[in-house]
């Protein structure tokens, strides 16, 4: 069983780095405790099982939110309240993989969370390019390079064409 606990510590850690939630790791650290208890005690499956979970709830509800802040702070030095639409206009992201628009939705990393975007310029924007959130259609973000103006005319909060698009933050 420990073979197993290690193995879910691998994929929750691969899990964590795509995502940066915190959530993940405190599941791996369960994980290893887990492991550690399969290592001492091999047949004692609902101690391992109640190790893995009671880890796992500990970390998330006392460490994750230091980490989480620590994380903020030091990375970005900004904060960005959740679910608080009108603060992300106006802030710089970086493109994650190719943002057109319309239908060619994007990704684009926010105050380490990871969003749906569309272009507001019209042209496809390249992979880690430094873009400028100018409006928010749902909790998708249209974006423009930061290398071209956006036009004044630009509507900020009519719907557009990347409604359409699947909508929601990605990035957990």
């Amino acid at each position: 069983m420990m073979a197993a606990w290690l193995i879910l510590v691998i994929v929750l850690l691969l899990f964590e780095l795509h995502h940066l939630a915190f959530y993940a790791l405190f599941g791996a650290l369960g994980a290893l405790a887990a492991a550690g208890v399969a290592w001492v005690a091999p047949g004692a499956y609902a101690v391992q099982a109640v190790t893995a979970v009671g880890v796992c709830i500990g970390g998330v509800i006392l460490v994750r939110p230091i980490v989480s802040r620590a994380y903020q702070h030091r990375k970005h030095g900004q904060h960005i309240t959740p679910g608080v639409h009108g603060g992300l206009v106006g802030q710089e992201a970086i493109t994650l993989d190719e943002v057109g628009n319309g239908r060619a939705v994007g990704h684009v990393r926010l105050v380490g969370e990871r969003w749906l975007a569309t272009s507001g310029s019209g042209v496809v924007i390249a992979a880690h390019t430094q873009v400028l959130v100018t409006a928010v259609n749902g909790t998708t973000l249209v974006v423009w390079p930061l290398d071209s103006e956006p036009s004044a005319a630009l509507p900020t909060g009519s719907p557009s064409e990347s409604d359409d698009a699947p909508s929601g933050a990605d990035g957990r």
